[in-house]
């Protein structure tokens, strides 16, 4: 079974959803699997539990399960812990760091993956992906300018079109989000998923509703679980003024995805409809899963939970607290715009922040 190309969409036919989430889900299964005569060190059982990383990451990814994200970051440290010298395996460490926005750790992985011989275009494109994330975006280019003779047209164009994005070009980003879109040669419905939800993002940040729902919808057309993607439409909705509409995105979701987000999310579009007692409940719920991922997590869910207790948790204080810590640990406009609207006046968040993380 296939799914065809989408209105905007000039990607070829992939594989149809349903099966390609079966099969990824398959591929973990069987990769978790122990094998006999698979030592833990031994070059095949590392190439084994890296791919194994990968692929949880992603699933956690597309699907809003944070236990993913923690199942693989066990993984990498056993695998790190067993093969301490093995490029493959650092840099399988350094993909769950980051996704974790554990950064300067993802960055001494890379940093020791090329000590132990991995090759430099490997090395500058996971580093780009770093830099980027935290802002540094002339170093990001350059970098993935470094690496592109040695990737896949795709994956360069992919790149540049998100960078583009988080300069706020989005004229340049379309232009090079459709290149990228025409160059897909694969058969998996992921990538193009996750390119058109970027590009929905893009288009949310730029304040252009309607484009960021054609991209959000396109990205769940190609893979209509897709967590993400389901959560922005449904604040589409919201700021639409459809808070109907967004309960009935967000109710499935919910119920599958440990994100904490989600439930939030449920909490106010409940509240402007004027289910108080039902949006109260999992006010709680997300209250509840913020704090506790903040505990093991602080890097990639305090500024989340920032944004919760300003606007759903009702503790400005609380919500303040947080967005300074997050704005220490990750100088993104994020961090900056969840500082900058507070009642009363700014706060001074100078002294707060160490050098910057570009050089």
């Amino acid at each position: 079974m296939t799914s065809g190309p989408v209105p905007g969409d000039h990607a070829p036919v992939t594989t149809n959803d349903t099966v390609a989430l079966v099969n990824l889900s398959a591929q973990i299964e069987g990769l978790a699997a122990p094998r006999q005569g698979a030592e833990p060190g031994t070059p095949f059982a590392v190439a084994q539990r890296a791919v194994l990383v990968d692929l949880l990451t992603l699933r956690g990814h597309l699907l809003g399960r944070v236990s993913d994200y923690d199942h693989a970051a066990r993984i990498a440290e056993r695998l790190v812990r067993d093969a301490p010298s093995d490029p493959m395996a650092l840099l399988a460490r350094a993909h769950s760091r980051a996704t974790l926005h554990r950064f300067a750790e993802a960055m001494a992985d890379i940093d020791a993956a090329g000590r132990a011989g991995s090759a430099q275009a490997v090395l500058d494109g996971e580093r780009a992906g770093i830099l980027q994330a935290v802002g540094c975006h002339a170093e990001a280019r350059t970098l993935i300018g470094r690496a592109a003779p040695r990737q896949s047209g795709f994956t360069v164009l992919g790149a540049r079109a998100v960078l583009h994005a988080e300069r706020g070009e989005a004229a340049e980003a379309e232009q090079v989000f459709d290149e990228a879109l025409r160059t897909y040669q694969g058969v998996s419905p992921f990538p193009l998923a996750q390119l058109h939800y970027r590009r929905g993002v893009m288009w949310m940040r730029e304040g252009d509703l309607p484009a960021a729902r054609t991209w959000f919808e396109a990205a769940r057309r190609r893979v209509p679980g897709y967590a993400p993607a389901t959560g922005h439409l449904a604040e589409v909705d919201l700021l639409s003024g459809d808070p109907a509409a967004a309960v009935s995105r967000l109710r499935p979701l919910v119920e599958t995805s440990d994100d904490p987000e989600y439930a939030s999310r449920l909490a106010l579009a409940l509240r402007v409809l004027g289910g108080h007692q039902e949006a109260l409940r999992w006010r709680d719920r997300a209250a509840e899963r913020y704090d506790d991922l903040v505990l093991r997590h602080p890097e990639a869910y305090a500024d989340h939970a920032a944004d919760f207790w300003l606007m759903v948790g009702a503790d400005a204080d609380r919500g303040i607290h947080l967005a300074l810590r997050s704005l220490v640990m990750r100088r993104t406009t994020r961090s900056h715009a969840l500082v900058r609207p507070v009642p009363g006046g700014e706060p001074d968040v100078r002294a707060a922040q160490p050098p910057g993380p570009c050089g």
